[in-house]
């Protein structure tokens, strides 16, 4: 059967079966429930935002957009990796952006309108060394060295709050520390301390 869309411009050169294709598919996302749109992507803020402040060098990143319309912005990567550097050494790494994508889950959980707090974000192996030397807590491969970690608080929120938060997420490791005054967080495996 000839093609009859030859000589309208509007419609694309295509055979019946891959109308029929378009079609199936078009009547598919009518019918899929919420759910299903909900694990494509398709709900959610189209924008992700972070306000973080360097509890040791008082540096301080204000509703950073980092995400928008499924892109990391990468200026604003390179802002949150340079707040979260090792401030010991001055080593900045990069941090992942799970990690980043989870404090801001955090964040939009609790409805946060103050930066966090970071008590340590991302860590040398040189720094980690010696932290380790210093604490039994310390891991020797900590996910603090990868940049997959953060130890944070939120002015205004109780520890037990923040780390309630981070446990009903489930996105990775949550250590409590109410002595030091942190919560741990990392896009490892689901665990808590």
């Amino acid at each position: 059967m000839p093609n009859n869309n030859q000589d309208n411009p509007f419609l694309p050169n295509m055979n019946r079966r891959q109308l029929l294709k378009i079609g199936l598919f078009a009547s598919l996302i009518c019918v899929a429930p919420l759910p299903a749109w909900a694990r494509t992507g398709f709900t959610g803020p189209a924008e992700r935002t972070l306000s973080l402040l360097n509890t040791h060098t008082g540096e301080r990143l204000k509703e950073v957009v980092y995400w928008e319309q499924g892109i990391y912005l990468p200026d604003a990567l390179q802002d949150i990796n340079y707040v979260l550097r090792d401030h010991r050494t001055d080593e900045i790494h990069a941090i992942d952006p799970k990690t980043i994508d989870l404090m801001a889950a955090i964040s939009r959980k609790i409805d946060a309108n103050r930066p966090f707090e970071i008590i340590s974000g991302y860590r040398s192996p040189e720094t980690n060394r010696l932290l380790r030397s210093m604490s039994r807590g310390v891991a020797k491969n900590s996910y603090h060295v990868q940049g997959k970690a953060v130890d944070l608080r939120l002015p205004g929120v109780p520890l037990k709050t923040l780390r309630k938060a981070a446990l009903d997420l489930r996105k990775g490791g949550v250590g409590y520390y109410p002595k030091a005054d942190f919560v741990h967080v990392d896009t490892g495996a689901v665990r808590s301390w």
